[in-house]
């Protein structure tokens, strides 16, 4: 029987989600000569509409080429499928003649992928690969994407810094990351030392005070002079609502089509001016969305990243023999390794930033936490310290 492989790319588009799609077609190739790969475009929407491209016909050259480029080669989706989204995709496949399907993505992805196996009987493999800058899946050490976006929200909170020792001020940047403050802590993976910035972290596991958050930038300018704040879109207040909700009207908020709150638009980022407007009047303030900057950017894909993403694929296939699961970057004595773990233990569920990576006031990263994103994330560019 010859091997057909379906594979799709689901949520957010990273730097290296294509190194993964990569992985597994090459793996593939090489484990199941004469083997087919069809890519399904935007993610289970094109199993279900029968939109395939195929990839068996792709060259090695072509194929590295898509590898060493950010975003979803194969378009991706938002779609959670329920129970007969799954039946219909499911039979989809059946009709493609399809013995494993290899889905990229998030938690909602593994979810899918669960549903499909109880509803397939062991006639499919089914795969979940990991995929998300926010480096909030369970099981995971890191997620492939998040090296390559914590380096470019790094070195933009660095060079930040620099721009702000030369003209004081107030600096907020706001971060990607709903559930997840990972990648708002890697703002502070390249601060120089304990005077750098970012001098104060938000992320959504701790409750966020508009009237605190005035008085921390306030102690922060009486002992620096300037003030640089990482501040994650889905900080939420003490009611349990996010910040967003509770600083813009709500005739003014946006929602998508999963009913959740827009996060990284610029309302957002005006609400969070005119805090510091009223609250410290007078003082220079710039609040900048990062919004999906980091996701992608061409020119800092980690290699690291890339070739974890890439072996993240390759390990897919071989799992599909297995019968499937979720495939999980752990890390042992300093090696990363793609383990297989149950479906069960990632679908819908969020890995959230420990609580011991942050000192006891919950605004700047401890010891704990410094190491892990310095392992991570390690500084490779030299900069003198200014005399500012």
């Amino acid at each position: 029987m010859t091997e057909t492989f379906v594979i799709a790319q689901g949520g957010g588009p990273t730097a290296v989600i294509n190194q993964t799609m990569v992985g597994a077609v090459l793996e593939a190739r090489k484990q199941h000569p004469g083997c087919r790969v069809l890519g399904a475009l935007h993610g289970v929407r094109g199993i279900r509409d029968g939109n395939y491209v195929d990839l068996s016909t792709l060259s090695e050259q072509e194929l590295h080429l898509l590898a060493a480029t950010p975003s979803a080669a194969l378009g991706s989706t938002r779609d959670k499928p329920d129970q007969a989204y799954c039946e219909i995709v499911l039979k989809r496949l059946r009709d493609a003649g399809a013995t494993a399907f290899i889905y990229i993505g998030g938690n909602d992805t593994a979810g899918t992928q669960q549903i499909l196996t109880e509803a397939a009987g062991g006639d499919i493999a089914f795969v979940h690969a990991p995929k998300t800058i926010d480096n909030d899946l369970v099981e995971n050490d890191h997620t492939p994407g998040f090296i390559s976006a914590a380096e470019f929200v790094a070195s933009a909170f660095a060079s930040v810094d620099l721009d702000f020792r030369a003209l004081p001020g107030i600096y907020v940047g706001i971060v990607m990351g709903r559930h997840a403050g990972f990648l708002t802590a890697a703002a502070a993976a390249w601060q120089l030392d304990d005077e750098s910035g970012p001098h104060l972290l938000y992320v959504p596991e701790l409750a966020f005070s508009p009237a605190r958050f005035v008085a921390d930038v306030r102690d922060v300018i009486a002992r620096h002079g300037r003030c640089i704040v990482a501040m994650s879109e889905g900080v939420t207040a003490e009611d349990g609502r996010s910040v967003v909700e509770n600083l813009v009207a709500r005739e003014r908020l946006e929602f998508d089509a999963h009913g959740n709150v827009r996060l990284s638009g610029g309302d957002l980022g005006m609400a969070v001016e005119q805090a510091l407007r009223d609250g410290l009047p007078g003082v220079r303030a710039r609040v900048d969305t990062f919004g999906y900057l980091p996701r992608g950017n061409l020119t800092t894909i980690n290699a690291t990243d890339a070739r974890e993403a890439f072996e993240a694929g390759a390990f897919a296939v071989g799992a599909a023999a297995r019968g499937g699961g979720s495939v999980a970057l752990q890390e042992e004595g300093g090696i990363t390794k793609p383990r297989l773990v149950p479906l069960a233990n990632v679908a819908g569920k969020t890995r959230h930033l420990p609580e011991s990576f942050l000192l006891s006031e919950g605004t700047r990263l401890s010891a704990e936490g410094k190491a892990y994103f310095e392992r991570l994330v390690p500084r490779h560019i030299k900069i003198a310290k200014p005399f500012v």
